[in-house]
């Protein structure tokens, strides 16, 4: 195992989580490649480079990587202020700590005046378990879509993180991305491509297509394999932006299939399943959509794996909640 010179011995286990953790990885090593590219790249954090991978930013561009301590609100407004002066400034932070505490920063400071900041919630939904409901982040989506001209991204994986941070790189106003833990399985190669805005279309169906987003979209694509084994016709979109949602393969895809279901880890208000919602009413396109999520409650406090099982979004629980939606007698 390498560590940084000057590491304390207390830090070690933390490096030796990080490299177990390729998207994690991936964000700090691709934020240095910009740099190094020749983009106006800075880049802080809220005392938490090793749970985020930003260490590897800081080890290639340490005149460049700012360590704002626990001081959220304060590191989206300096981030706000760097944008002014021609800087491209990426902070970070737990996604409850970064969306939620530090909304009114990143409503007034940032995208009232459409400065382009980029906005890391990592660790999001429920994948930080234990720590329990002040930790948890499952109203981010909602949150962050309310905020007028924020683009909201959810990335699948490693591959999708790293092609999402190069295709905003030149975006001109504020991006939030929504990034686990850095340890989602593979969905893209490496090299893969991605266009804001686009969803992508992993499979078509006659019966049901299932939505998801982020880190829901390996476990739907096993679950639509398993229903597609035993019969069913089930298409897949990863919908990557979920602002702005791409209607067009909202449509296309209510036009096809007979039901429509989202997956989001996510409470099932106001996130992914609102905004496809929001396009099938504005369309008047008859009521037929099952959203899958965590339904309007707090979180409990567990292994991330069990709260996964618990809330039906693992590939079995997605499965057993599809299953249910096409026999539902409901449009």
């Amino acid at each position: 195992m390498s560590v940084a010179p000057g590491l304390q011995p207390e830090s070690w286990h933390l490096v030796s989580l990080l490299e177990q953790a390729p998207g994690l990885q991936a964000l700090g090593g691709t934020l240095a490649d910009l740099a190094d590219e020749g983009h106006p790249v800075v880049v802080g954090t809220a005392d938490l480079k090793y749970s985020n991978g930003l260490v590897r930013f800081q080890e290639r561009h340490p005149d460049k990587y700012i360590q704002f301590g626990i001081s959220e609100q304060h590191m989206v407004s300096t981030a706000a202020g760097l944008a002014t002066t021609g800087l491209k400034p990426y902070v970070a932070t737990f996604a409850s700590f970064m969306a939620l505490l530090a909304c009114e920063q990143i409503r007034t400071d940032v995208a009232y005046t459409q400065q382009p900041v980029r906005l890391i919630g990592h660790h999001t939904g429920i994948t930080l378990g234990f720590y329990g409901t002040s930790h948890h982040a499952t109203e981010d989506l909602a949150v962050t879509r309310s905020i007028a001209g924020l683009t909201v991204i959810a990335p699948a994986d490693t591959a999708a993180l790293t092609a999402a941070l190069r295709a905003t790189v030149d975006h001109p106003g504020p991006v939030y991305f929504r990034i686990g833990r850095g340890r989602d399985p593979d969905v893209y190669p490496a090299g893969t491509t991605l266009e804001v805005g686009k969803a992508i279309e992993h499979s078509t169906g006659d019966d049901l297509t299932l939505i998801a987003t982020g880190s829901m979209v390996h476990p739907t694509l096993e679950a639509a394999a398993r229903l597609n084994a035993d019969g069913h016709s089930v298409g897949v979109l990863d919908m990557h932006t979920i602002k702005p949602l791409d209607e067009d393969a909202v449509l296309k895809a209510a036009q096809r299939s007979r039901k429509l279901m989202t997956v989001e880890e996510h409470n099932t208000l106001g996130g992914l399943g609102g905004a496809v919602a929001e396009v099938l009413t504005e369309h008047g396109i008859p009521a037929r959509l099952h959203r899958h999520g965590i339904r309007d409650q707090y979180s409990l406090i567990g292994p991330p794996t069990r709260l996964y099982a618990h809330y039906r979004l693992d590939a079995a629980g997605i499965e057993a909640e599809a299953r249910e939606a096409l026999l539902s007698p409901k449009p």
